[in-house]
């Protein structure tokens, strides 16, 4: 164990890790996964979190929190391949560790295939918040989740979650947006709300490099990868869904973020704000790295077992890991009309250019500002709702009376108010 040593400055008052305990490990094998490849950076490597690193990781992310609320969080790879005694002293180490009156928030990103009942009772017990990795319904999701013999997994995912049903375990959903399921908002969006009922989702772009090395390197995509103009389309899609029936009822990250934006407040998504740095990853080992999505020797800051935390967090490596964001932005964003709710995107995305032939654009570029510009009016009157001390959801009453009022006043040759962009006659007027 190192001494510990003073904050030093520089260093933000909180930060979040999300720590690998079996590396890349996985008994997956999600054709689009970015992150296996990293196997090949600990070669002969038992990618397995020794309790020494385990207790230097736990010791430190703890004193480093200048806040409250601190929130240890899972992931892989596949973190439940650790076993579960492994997090039984994860959860030991925290309450020893943790400052008086800090509040510790237990969270694992998991694709669930291999949780049991003594899983879920430990999960229940400790109040851990459990994401689930799952793109639809079955013919989706199994489309590119699949294990090390090209088996589908979703049968194992849905038991998975069955068992966290049963043992009434917090979950959310995580769903990667990709070109197999791209095509289906609302079906996937009403398979997360309707059939596994969950209250809390996250949407992420596949966007996957095409090269050998499996880095942030070279600006073509495979064919698995969201194309642009998919990724507008489906956001767009599963608000439309979102804005009219489940304001204050299901809660889509992305659609949370975009509203703070349109409030005002400060970016609560590394991905939307001016700068990042802030969101790191904890290598099997130790190491540390500038963020999950570049676990790259050219980001690896150092080893916490050599280096406190903090010091690492503060380097001047990592702050103009942050900052690089924010310098790097080209002219053509910081002009956009919609760059106060986007700044730009993930760094991993910035690799093609803008149409006046400048670096550093994000390949969904073309996506995100058609969805910003698109749920403009709704932002504004659920922002306004705020302001106001009402509740956003007040919103779906709104727009169902405009709507309402909209049919009415339709002439049978006028462009079907529902946007369809047929007439009238020929759409929503057909009844009539």
């Amino acid at each position: 164990m190192i001494d510990s040593e003073p904050i030093r400055t520089g260093s933000p008052p909180a930060f979040h890790l999300l720590a690998k305990p079996t590396g890349a490990v996985c008994n997956l094998a999600c054709e689009y996964c970015f992150f296996l490849s990293k196997e090949e950076l600990y070669p002969d490597s038992p990618f397995r979190m020794t309790d020494e690193v385990l207790e230097e990781y736990i010791r430190q992310y703890l004193e480093a929190q200048s806040v409250p609320e601190a929130t240890i969080a899972w992931q892989g790879g596949e973190p439940t391949m650790m076993g579960l005694d492994f997090f039984r002293r994860s959860v030991e180490l925290v309450e020893k560790h943790k400052k008086p009156e800090m509040t510790v928030q237990h969270t694992m990103q998991t694709n669930a295939t291999l949780l049991d009942d003594e899983w879920c009772e430990f999960f229940k017990e400790h109040n851990f918040l459990i994401g689930i990795s799952i793109d639809g319904p079955a013919e989706l999701h199994n489309a590119y989740r699949v294990d090390k013999g090209g088996n589908p997994s979703f049968d194992r995912v849905m038991r998975g979650l069955d068992l966290m049903k049963k043992h009434e375990v917090d979950f959310n959903v995580l769903c990667t947006v990709h070109a197999a399921n791209g095509d289906y908002p609302v079906e996937v969006y009403r398979f997360f709300r309707d059939e596994l009922e969950a209250e809390f989702i996250q949407l992420i772009a596949i966007v996957e490099r095409d090269n050998e090395t499996g880095f942030q390197e070279g600006n073509e995509v495979t064919e698995r990868s969201v194309k642009p103009e998919q990724w507008g389309n489906f956001l767009m899609g599963v608000f439309d869904e979102w804005v009219r029936r489940d304001v204050g009822k299901t809660y889509v990250q992305l659609f949370d973020v975009a509203l703070g934006n349109w409030v005002g407040a400060p970016p609560s998504l590394c991905v939307f704000s001016p700068t990042c740095g802030t969101a790191l990853a904890l290598e099997h080992n130790g190491d540390l790295y500038s963020c999950d999505h570049f676990v790259e020797p050219n980001y690896l800051l150092g080893n916490i077992a050599e280096t406190q935390m903090t010091e690492l967090v503060a380097s001047d490596e990592q702050q103009k890991f942050g900052r690089d964001k924010l310098d790097g932005l080209p002219s053509y964003c910081q002009e956009c009309e919609v760059c106060f709710a986007c700044h730009g995107g993930c760094p991993k995305n910035r690799f093609v250019e803008t149409p006046d032939g400048q670096p550093g654009l994000n390949y969904l570029c073309v996506g995100y500002k058609a969805f910003f510009h698109y749920i403009d009016q709704p932002m504004r009157i659920m922002a306004d709702l705020l302001r106001r001390d009402r509740a956003p959801a007040e919103i779906m009453q709104i727009l169902e009376a405009g709507e309402q009022k909209a049919f009415a006043e339709a002439g049978r040759n006028d462009p079907c108010p529902c946007g369809s962009g047929r007439k009238f006659k020929h759409c929503h007027g057909r009844d009539r």
